[in-house]
């Protein structure tokens, strides 16, 4: 039987330059489970997306990180794109939004450069992900372990690595989400 996320609410926290598939998929995916999901950005207005160098859609931002608040959902995804989790991670609302949710133990999804805004949220020391390879020595200075794997999953965080992994990424996503808090 499928994960049931009825009734959830699912933030996505994204800026300009977010990979566009990264943020789709696993919306779909959410979204296809029964939750309800809200794009939480730095400004309110749109988001522009990217297909690696070129633009993609733009997507409408419910609600600023300053405005947002944790407290009010039940789990978070954070897409990649490389300028995307560069201009969170300088955001103080963002970066004390995602710590929130580490604070509360709910669960968050993370995929290709977006362990970058966990770096900055401190989040990371102990815990075991993936990422872009790029990524691998700012996380293992961060103090986490990295590994080269599709999907990893440590006490309800969910990471992956790049766009190939996006099926494995949202079928685990949604399975944790389902379980909540951990």
């Amino acid at each position: 039987m499928a994960a049931n996320l009825q009734g959830k609410r699912i933030a996505f926290l994204a800026a300009d330059g977010v990979e566009e598939v990264e943020y789709v998929q696993p919306r779909e995916a959410v979204e296809n489970a029964g939750a309800r999901v809200e794009l939480v950005s730095l400004k309110p207005g749109s988001v522009q997306s990217f297909n690696h160098l070129d633009h993609g859609k733009t997507y409408d931002v419910d609600v600023t990180a300053a405005e947002a608040d944790a407290g009010a959902y039940d789990a978070l995804v954070l897409p990649g794109g490389v300028a995307n989790p560069d201009f969170l991670r300088t955001n103080a609302d963002a970066v004390e939004f995602v710590r929130a949710f580490f604070d509360a133990g709910k669960p968050v999804g993370v995929i290709c450069h977006g362990p970058w805004t966990l770096i900055e949220a401190g989040v990371l020391r102990g815990r075991r992900l993936t990422s872009w390879p790029s990524l691998r020595t700012d996380l293992t200075n961060a103090g986490a372990t990295w590994v080269d794997e599709q999907v990893v999953t440590d006490k309800g965080l969910v990471s992956s690595r790049k766009p190939d992994d996006l099926p494995a990424f949202c079928a685990k996503i949604v399975e944790e989400f389902a379980e909540g808090r951990h």
